[in-house]
Order: C-alpha cells, then structure tokens, then sequence
C-alpha cells in the first residue's frame, strides 16, 4: 500500500477511535472525484466545532508529530493543526464548525482506494466548494478535472448554494463567474 493510503488509515483509525466527525478532502478527494495527481500531504477536516479546539489539539498533538514549533498556538490561531503521521507523510487537519462544513461531514461517503484501504472522503460538490472558495491556480485545474469527470452526476444548484455566501464572504465575485464559465465549457 502507498505511503499515503497508510497515513491516511492510521489518521482515520485513530479519529475514529475518538469518535469525532471529520472526512478527508483536497488531494486525496481529487484522486476520487477528479484526475489522479501526485499529492504529498493528507488533508481533512475535523468537526470540532467552536470553544473545544484545545482539547482536539492536545489529543492529537499526543499522538502524533508536530511540523511547526508552537502548533498548538498556530491552530488555534489558524484552524489548521499541522502534524506528522508515524511514515512521514504530513497531516494538515482543519478544525472545523461552520454549518457548511458539519454538512460537509455529514455527506462524506468511504471510497477504497485498494483492497485493505477505504477512507471517508467529502462529496464532489462538496470539494469544488473547497476549491473553489480557495481560489490557488492547481485549485481550479481540480475543479475543472471533477467537472469533466463527473459530469452531470454534479449537483450544480448545491454548489452554488453554498459556494456564493462563502465567495460573498470573501468579496470575490469572480469565483462564481469563473466557476459559471468552466461548468458551460465542461459539461
């Protein structure tokens, strides 16, 4: 199994030891939903709501390795949790609590991505919100890789729904335009 897939098994066991709420998104999503890209990190997000993130912290930072001097301080800062899994492989958890990310959770499904390795990613829809709503250049290259490959299985009124408060939050009209654009070019 790829260095990755063990990573993301040992970080998936542990989570769900805990019983918390959390799916995988960014690169390993893509790799279900969109086109298969080298990714070196894990990404997910953690419902840890808001007032508790301490406690996640300090749970996870005695279990596995941090990245950064002050991690704690950083996450609670930042909503990101920056650790290490025990292969090396580095985890970015987002501490997360907004009602569009607790959907979010809510709507994740596994994927096996080999025999003994299935892992609890977000939806489609629910990953071009995510990148959408970050707005970096390989981001839109995933977007438009999940539209072309999911193509009208795509609920497109649920993007948009969430996708245009988080882009008015933001003050980034464009990202509903640029999106518009690809889905007419897309599908």
């Amino acid at each position: 199994m790829n260095s990755l897939f063990e990573a993301g098994l040992e970080i998936q066991n542990f989570l769900n030891s805990k019983k918390w709420p959390f799916c995988f998104i960014g690169g390993l999503a893509t790799i279900r939903w969109g086109e298969v890209r080298m990714t070196q990190d894990i990404d997910l997000c953690i419902l840890s709501g808001f007032g508790s993130e301490k406690n996640y912290i300090d749970c996870l930072l005695g279990r596995f390795k941090s990245r950064i001097a002050g991690a704690k301080e950083f996450a609670i800062t930042n909503r990101v949790l920056l650790l290490t899994a025990s292969n090396n492989v580095p985890l970015d958890l987002t501490l997360s609590g907004l009602p569009f990310e607790e959907q979010m959770i809510d709507r994740s499904t596994p994927f096996f991505y080999a025999p003994d390795c299935s892992l609890l990613t977000c939806s489609a829809e629910d990953l071009i919100v995510l990148k959408a709503f970050a707005d970096r250049a390989q981001d839109w290259i995933d977007v438009q890789g999940i539209i072309v490959r999911q193509k009208k299985q795509l609920d497109i009124e649920y993007i948009f729904k969430y996708l245009t408060p988080l882009s008015e939050l933001k003050e980034s009209p464009e990202i509903l335009d640029n999106l518009h654009n690809i889905f007419k070019e897309k599908v």
